[in-house]
């Protein structure tokens, strides 16, 4: 079993203003039908308000805390602006207490770990994360622990970004993103050690489609130990597993996609 030592955390209780309960599905929807498997249980968890769109502008900001968030694997980083409003945002790597960020449209932005900036005036090759997928609408890519996307070239209207899954993908110049890598970036070499963790973190077991009787899966059933049978695999349903791609045809976002990610 390993862990992280949260050497980086300087603030054991979160902000009491930007907390809101969250509710536990268990992977239920609204008839009571489990939708999605394997969910339930874990330790209780209030939701941390984060500001992704980061759209008080011109404003700086001092960093007053990093913190650990229990909704997600990146460590967040208090705020407070100058009228005393405080924001949580993700932490990038490097993000020191004290430091000043700042949110801004305008071109002499300083192209600094923190700052947020239109793609139109980042340079290329810089490692940027929480990152616009529509204009306005906030940071909604490349926001786990350790990630990081890189601005490779732009055009007339669009930056062309590689990815953390490889894929290069055209994204407007008007869209914003953070400068620098997301932190905690040792967060994939935990080790969990146990099941008895995988439930504190909400996650129920995992049964294999072999171990069922063939009512329960098409995987299931036969004398002894066998293998799948089915020369394809699939879902309990029959639909196509195992790299399969379900990504449907003729999508109206594949001219954005410059490479795919396989």
């Amino acid at each position: 079993m390993s862990g992280p030592d949260f050497a980086e955390i300087t603030k054991d209780k979160p902000e009491k203003s930007l907390l809101t309960p969250l509710k536990r599905t268990g992977g239920r929807n609204n008839y009571g039908r489990i939708t999605t498997r394997h969910m339930g249980g874990g330790h209780k968890r209030m939701f941390r308000l984060i500001d992704f769109k980061r759209n008080l502008l011109d404003q700086p900001a001092k960093v007053i805390a990093i913190e650990y968030d229990p909704n997600r694997s990146a460590r967040i980083a208090l705020l407070e602006y100058a009228n005393r409003e405080k924001r949580y945002i993700i932490a990038p790597e490097g993000l020191e207490v004290g430091e000043e960020i700042i949110a801004s449209n305008q071109k002499a932005t300083e192209i600094k770990i923190g700052n947020c900036m239109l793609l139109e005036y980042i340079p290329s090759g810089t490692m940027i994360h929480n990152l616009e997928l529509f204009e306005g609408k906030g940071g909604q890519i490349v926001r786990s622990a350790g990630s990081s996307a890189q601005i490779m070239a732009k055009d007339d209207k669009y930056a062309h970004l590689k990815l953390p899954s490889g894929e290069v993908r055209l994204i407007s110049l008007k869209c914003h993103a953070t400068i620098g890598q997301v932190g905690n970036i040792d967060h994939g070499a935990i080790i969990l050690g146990k099941a008895g963790r995988s439930r504190w973190l909400g996650t129920r077991p995992t049964v294999r489609g072999l171990a069922m009787n063939p009512v329960d899966h098409p995987h299931g059933g036969g004398e002894g130990k066998s293998g799948q049978g089915n020369p394809h695999p699939v879902s309990p349903w029959g639909q196509p597993t195992k790299g399969y791609k379900t990504r449907k045809h003729h999508l109206y976002s594949d001219k954005f996609i410059v490479k795919r990610r396989k």
